[in-house]
């Protein structure tokens, strides 16, 4: 990924749910103007959610996610819509396509309503209008709409003809979710012209020929804040302290670099983790500080899930499923079980676990991940994430948030 594109993780996710033949696929298509979705008279042909990150004008980057239909059948359709109700998880906007020419059904109800409880911004496209009768006022909605739906969310549109395309995407473009404040990783914790060091092991589980996404969000970050950033090895952290000539303002680590890292950095640099960075990035600080704290109060028997927002290929020192568990029980001195998931799984029930440890969803949009912070905590179970529960079993966690607060 170029440091100049906008990662999935910060673009805006729209989620196109309907029923079958209802016209997701070819709306998608006629929104991007590119045939980014795979069109079938056949029902069904949709199997799995698909995403694709792209320029949306009038709104800009986003992610467009087309969805199975909500009347898939029998045992693997059941599994689908499954699929397609956990993509609101992570969306942003929600655009519900209907066909004209049936009109709202129980399906799309059933939808809509799991879409404003979730308290999601949508749009309601009645599509195929080339089909239907044209109302006076330009609208071609063949059906009533239950009394409860706002109209000004609703449009008639026709993939097959575009015709209110565009307004289509100007009415989503009206949803878009305005932020209260502009968040930053790093920018408001240095000032022009500071040092920033990033501590970066290059080990067996370093991808290869490449910085990990949180990585270069970071140093984009540092960079638009007129900071410059200092990446180096932990091998070589000693040494660049020393010929630097300038305290830091903040030395950033790896998490797995945690422990020799704050013993190099002297206590008055401030020092933290990219995962620590994240988790306030993503609104969830206070949550996984407090949740970290769990770990003194595991006990045989109990069972922690670690869980990752992304899928990847294992290595055998993998952080998640290997060091982790090792720490953990290392620094408890308890026999615990452990579970795992990645990429969209997240139980929905949780209360099997004492503990979760997220990774720092660098991945995951900031609905995602607050979404299943709240799913653990309607719940009652702690959450954590890797970078805050290492700093803590270090003996470290103060010092690591300190330069946050």
């Amino acid at each position: 990924m170029s440091l100049n594109a906008a990662p999935s993780s910060d673009r805006i996710h729209i989620g196109i749910f309907g029923k079958r033949n209802a016209g997701k696929s070819s709306l998608i298509n006629a929104v991007t103007s590119q045939n980014l979705a795979i069109v079938s008279d056949i029902k069904g042909t949709t199997t799995d959610p698909v995403q694709k990150a792209m320029e949306l004008l009038p709104l800009g980057p986003v992610v467009m996610i087309d969805t199975p239909g909500l009347d898939d059948e029998g045992e693997l359709g059941a599994l689908r819509i499954r699929k397609a109700y956990q993509v609101l998880n992570k969306t942003d906007i929600a655009v519900l396509v209907v066909d004209s020419s049936e009109g709202m059904t129980r399906e799309d109800e059933r939808i809509l309503e799991k879409v404003r409880e979730k308290k999601i911004p949508y749009v309601i496209a009645f599509n195929k209008s080339d089909l239907t009768i044209r109302h006076s006022r330009g609208s071609e909605i063949a059906a009533p709409i239950v009394d409860s739906i706002d109209e000004s969310h609703c449009i008639s549109v026709s993939a097959l003809t575009g015709e209110h395309i565009w307004e289509l995407k100007e009415l989503i473009a009206k949803q878009a979710p305005t932020a209260e404040t502009q968040k930053h990783i790093t920018a408001d914790l240095i000032h022009p012209g500071d040092f920033v060091v990033l501590v970066i092991p290059i080990d067996s589980s370093a991808p290869k020929g490449r910085l990990i996404l949180p990585q270069q969000q970071t140093i984009r970050d540092i960079l638009e804040a007129g900071g410059a950033a200092v990446a180096v090895k932990d091998t070589e952290l000693q040494d660049t302290l020393a010929r630097l000539g300038t305290k830091p303002a903040l030395v950033i680590t790896d998490s797995q670099a945690f422990q020799k890292v704050s013993v190099l950095v002297p206590p008055d640099i401030p020092l933290t983790s990219f995962s620590i960075l994240f988790a306030r990035y993503k609104g969830n600080l206070d949550t996984v500080v407090q949740g970290a704290r769990t770990l003194d109060l595991l006990r045989d028997g109990d069972t922690v899930l670690i869980s990752e927002g992304c899928t990847h290929h294992r290595q055998c020192e993998d952080i998640g499923t290997v060091k982790l568990p090792g720490w953990i029980r290392k620094y408890t001195g308890k026999e615990l079980h452990f579970e795992f998931t990645s990429g969209i799984e997240f139980p929905d029930d949780l209360s099997r676990y004492r503990l979760i440890i997220h990774c720092g969803g660098c991945t995951l949009n900031e609905r995602e991940m607050k979404y299943r912070l709240q799913c653990a905590c309607d719940q009652n179970v702690p959450i954590t994430n890797y970078g805050t529960a290492i700093a803590h079993m270090n003996g470290i966690l103060s010092r690591s948030i300190a330069p946050l607060q």
